[in-house]
């Protein structure tokens, strides 16, 4: 028999339950495409950039601007996204892995040089290209030679700090440090233990393991990488996880190579993720792999999740503008370089955003 308090008790439940799924951050469906694989996103006001690897499949330009109708177009022209073998590798796009924008007034494509997974750069394919967002045209290239974009390289995304940016290099493991100024590269911390995928961490996807061509689990070196908001320490690891830190300022300084790695020390054990983005405040947003989720890391290492939902299957790399934090999702798990040639990436491929205030 129902008692007064009982009742109480109940309506008090329901109430927490029904508020916790109000409170649930709402997926906005940004753009959407049965064409593109895209797993990178720039916004610049109004403006949505949206990319992606040659490799997956993606019949769409390689950088796409998403026009009215949701349909990227080629950017910044036709010709840059009009690359075919034994074409001129270092005036377009081989195969775009990343977008950024360097809060300078430019959009920088990561281009890896290679239109195959886990093939070699072409000469003159491996390049951070910059184009001026004023002018919609490319005004500088930084190729990376073979004494920086190595055989088995992947040039994987970049970040900015003043006159230096950093790379990741998640085929043949270590860092990529440009010296903006005189456009000048070197590798840091090659084959450091903190760069190296550990076989003993798999891929883990909704459950389940990621596997290469060769049918062993597949392995991607450092990948993931944020920089302080102060800049004065990198983040960074395999994609699989655990992070480790370095201070820039001796990233930036070529006579401290022989002793960066005596500085490398533990930053964070994070588990497989798509991608990553460190807000101004030090919150760390990345998206893990195993459970579809969005997962928010604060300042002192307390990890809550944002969101879990079946939709965010394999986000890749995040990024936070016009107050929202906006979420690409190529599902690259389902991509046919891992299914044996065969596709099986559900259409159409996505881009959600949410809106940070919903975010605790």
């Amino acid at each position: 028999m129902s008692t007064p308090s009982m009742l109480a008790t109940a309506a008090l439940s329901a109430a927490a339950i029904a508020g916790s799924a109000a409170a649930a951050p709402v997926l906005k469906v940004e753009a959407a495409s049965d064409t593109m694989i895209w797993n990178a996103v720039a916004v610049d006001g109004k403006r949505v950039f949206v990319a992606g690897p040659r490799w997956t499949g993606s019949q769409g330009p390689a950088l796409g601007l998403v026009g009215k109708d949701g349909k990227p177009v080629p950017y910044p022209d036709a010709a840059w996204n009009g690359w075919k073998e034994g074409g001129d590798n270092s005036h377009a796009f081989v195969n775009v892995n990343a977008i950024h924008l360097d809060g300078r007034g430019s959009l920088w494509v990561i281009d890896t040089g290679s239109p195959q997974f886990g093939g070699d750069p072409l000469p003159g394919g491996a390049k951070a290209v910059q184009i001026d967002l004023k002018t919609n045209r490319v005004v500088r290239t930084v190729s990376f030679g073979p004494d920086v974009a190595l055989p088995g390289s992947y040039v994987d995304d970049i970040r900015f700090n003043g006159r230096h940016a950093y790379l990741t290099d998640a085929g043949k493991p270590g860092l990529i440090v440009v010296d903006l100024d005189t456009g000048k590269s070197r590798r840091v911390l090659d084959n450091h233990p903190s760069v190296v995928a550990p076989k003993t961490r798999p891929i883990d996807v909704a459950g389940t393991i990621v596997r290469g061509a060769d049918g062993e689990p597949l392995a991607v070196n450092v990948d993931p990488f944020e920089l302080s908001p102060d800049r004065k320490t990198l983040y960074y690891g395999p994609l699989t996880g655990p992070w480790s830190q370095v201070p820039t300022q001796l990233l930036d300084d070529p006579s401290t190579a022989a002793t960066l790695a005596t500085a490398v020390k533990p930053w964070a054990d994070l588990p497989p993720i798509g991608g990553s983005v460190l807000d101004a405040k030090g919150n760390l947003f990345y998206t893990e792999l195993r459970t579809s989720s969005l997962v928010k890391r604060a300042p002192d290492g307390k990890v809550t999740t944002v969101l879990s939902d079946p939709r965010l299957h394999w986000v890749d790399a995040p990024t936070i503008a016009n107050g929202r934090i906006w979420l690409p999702v190529p599902q690259m798990d389902r991509v046919p370089v891992f299914n044996g040639g065969t596709s099986k990436v559900q259409q159409p491929v996505t881009l959600y955003s949410i809106d940070m205030k919903e975010i605790k």
